[in-house]
């Protein structure tokens, strides 16, 4: 396979602090040798392992990059065991368009992995993640949000794994995240995230999703904040330990935990994030917005659990999300 065409303007061996890009190269219209430079931290010191972060997988999630903006600015190498790489914008077309995919090839970065070295914009940014940071990286800490369209109760996430002991290792890192909530996601698409890319490479990886609308709040982004410090403390790169909070542990034991619209129209929530809801109970209603008079459509829990995800904003449309019901352990 041909070598990828992005270039990193930092040194990932030497020990030390250093802010740089990853320079794609990409001529368009408005400059013919043009490069997307994306943003990347990397800080050394001493031995131990390679904690990678990353936020902005999705254009639209901001707490992610607020953390990891934010941690590329008290990192101090002196006080480290291993490497720290973030990359606080992963899709940057998407972030600096404030969109889920792309702006120039319409990519969702977390369903283009492997990638491609010779593919679109979104690929070759995936491919570079799969052939040349992963291999670096022990743990994995990927920051999602809902971002305009869905929010959630803030979670971070570990999936269940064929291999058991890794499984328990990334477990382990969720709780040591320490989200309000902590979830054993059943993912609705898994074909080509960066999530399973990370994971079949062996990794202790973490996901959240930690609110949504496409905006960030105080009260999540400090979650971030401190879940970013717990998860490299727990990795053992940054000193103490993690400031551990009451999470409540949840789990999604099969694919009737999520509710998809049928119809299209304006919703009404009957029920609110977090809130307790029995197999049966009504989440929301859709009202035809074309006519008056109308039955709305009544949207129910299969099973019983809490709401800890739900469509945003306002109108809905056949095939998008209603609710997302997990079930207290």
């Amino acid at each position: 396979m041909r070598p990828s065409p992005i270039a990193a303007t930092v040194d990932f061996e030497r020990d030390g602090l250093r802010h740089g890009f990853l320079k794609l190269p990409h001529s368009h219209d408005a400059s013919a040798w043009g490069s997307i430079m994306i943003p990347i931290t990397v800080a050394k010191g001493g031995q131990g392992p390679t904690v990678l972060l990353t936020g902005g997988n999705h254009g639209d999630e901001y707490e992610g990059p607020i953390a990891l903006f934010d941690l590329a600015n008290r990192l101090n190498p002196a006080e480290l065991s291993g490497r720290v790489i973030l990359v606080p914008a992963m899709n940057f077309p998407a972030f600096g368009a404030a969109k889920r995919t792309s702006p120039i090839d319409g990519g969702n970065m977390n369903r283009a992995f492997p990638g491609r070295p010779d593919g679109s914009v979104t690929e070759k940014i995936a491919d570079y993640f799969q052939r040349t940071l992963l291999p670096m990286a022990d743990f994995v800490l990927d920051i999602h949000s809902g971002g305009k369209t869905l929010q959630f109760v803030p979670f971070a996430a570990a999936h269940v794994l064929e291999d058991k002991a890794q499984q328990e290792r990334c477990i382990a890192a969720m709780r040591a995240f320490n989200a309000p909530f902590s979830l054993m996601l059943l993912e609705i698409d898994n074909v080509g995230m960066y999530d399973t890319a990370a994971e079949e490479l062996g990794k202790t990886l973490v996901s959240t999703e930690l609110g949504g609308g496409g905006s960030a709040t105080a009260h999540t982004a400090a979650i971030a904040k401190r879940g970013v410090d717990n998860f490299l403390k727990h990795a053992g790169v940054m000193p103490g330990e993690p400031e551990l909070k009451p999470s409540t542990l949840l789990d999604m034991p099969n694919a009737d935990c999520y509710v998809t619209s049928e119809t299209s129209g304006l919703i009404e929530y009957v029920v609110d994030l977090g809130d307790e809801v029995r197999q049966g109970d009504i989440i929301a209603r859709v009202f035809d917005i074309e006519r008056t008079g109308a039955t709305p459509t009544e949207y129910r829990a299969r099973l019983d659990g809490l709401l800890v995800g739900r469509h945003f904003p306002g109108l809905i449309t056949m095939g998008d999300i209603v609710g997302v019901v997990a079930v207290p352990v």
